[in-house]
């Protein structure tokens, strides 16, 4: 008896590819090639170099040499760099928190909608932000000069002696006021920006329950802005690590009270440009650069962490 097989199916051929594939999959990186470019050449291009330059050492004998990492172990025995690090660590503890609860209180108000005039009132907050940073400094180093400035002046008109604000004890609140002064429009912006986009719903739910305006902030207000005082206090943190402009500018006005290595950044440019001692300043600037970095990434860490 003959049996019937069924008949043999041909196999399934797979689906030619797409016409004009390849040419689809060059044209992302025609977008991008241009900023990759410029990326590579102006950011990756320099941190290669440094850490290139960090390896070598200039000696009175042979010249430029090899030395590994005996830069490093240096710098991490570095007394000067420590102290300066310490400086800007103390500004950060006290100057960031006082600015950033500033801008907080601007922002909350100019949001309130109970205040006057109040596009006046927020460009007058952030129209220092536009004062460019060396202006901005010479403008409050002359007016805390005891014989020459404001300080002086009132002084010399109230028959005064108050506190000189460039001495070695309070230069670096000075410096904390001006940065402050500077920089409170612009964070000022950013939690202002992140409240307008709270739904307006949420306040219509609180008003229905009887919430008054401190329940409002705390219970609406902070919690919806998390990430934009998270991102504000990153920007502060590195700012403050790389504090260098108002410094090198008030050493002019009061050498004694600001040395050249009152901040890691400004130890950095003396070591470099007054010291010729290229390499080692790299080494520094690469060491204040990883622990920029970890602390920034800690503060972020802990800001999702608490916004989870």
């Amino acid at each position: 008896m003959t049996t019937l097989q069924p008949p043999a199916t041909a196999e399934p051929r797979p689906a030619p590819p797409p016409v004009g594939r390849d040419r689809r999959s060059w044209t992302g990186w025609g977008f991008i090639g241009p900023f990759v470019a410029v990326f590579a050449l102006v950011f990756l291009a320099p941190i290669v170099y440094s850490v290139y330059l960090s390896l070598f050492r200039d000696q009175l004998i042979g010249g430029t040499s090899f030395v590994g990492f005996d830069n490093y172990r240096q710098a991490l025995q570095d007394e000067r760099f420590w102290a300066a690090l310490g400086r800007v660590s103390l500004f950060l503890c006290v100057q960031v928190p006082v600015m950033l609860g500033i801008a907080l209180l601007v922002a909350l108000a100019l949001d309130s909608g109970r205040l006057y005039g109040k596009s006046f009132f927020r460009i007058s907050v952030f129209l220092p932000y536009a004062v460019p940073a060396v202006v901005a400094t010479l403008m409050w180093g002359f007016m805390y000069g005891t014989r020459f400035g404001l300080v002086g002046d009132v002084n010399e008109a109230f028959g005064l002696s108050l506190p000189d604000p460039l001495s070695p004890d309070l230069v670096l609140a000075s410096i904390g006021n001006i940065v402050t002064w500077e920089f409170v429009g612009y964070n000022m912006l950013i939690f202002y920006a992140a409240l307008r986009v709270i739904p307006h719903s949420l306040y219509e739910a609180a008003e229905i329950d009887g919430a008054g305006q401190i329940r409002v902030i705390t219970a609406i207000k902070l919690p919806a802005i998390r990430g934009a005082l998270v991102i504000a206090t990153i920007f502060s943190v590195i700012g403050s690590f790389q504090l260098f402009n108002e410094p090198s500018v008030l050493q002019k006005l009061a050498p004694n009270a600001i040395t050249t290595d009152y901040t890691p950044n400004y130890y950095t440019y003396s070591l470099s440009f007054s010291g010729q001692q290229h390499n080692y300043s790299a080494t520094v600037a690469i060491v204040m650069g990883l622990i920029t970095t970890v602390i920034a990434y800690v503060v972020q860490l802990r800001g999702m962490r608490k916004g989870a």
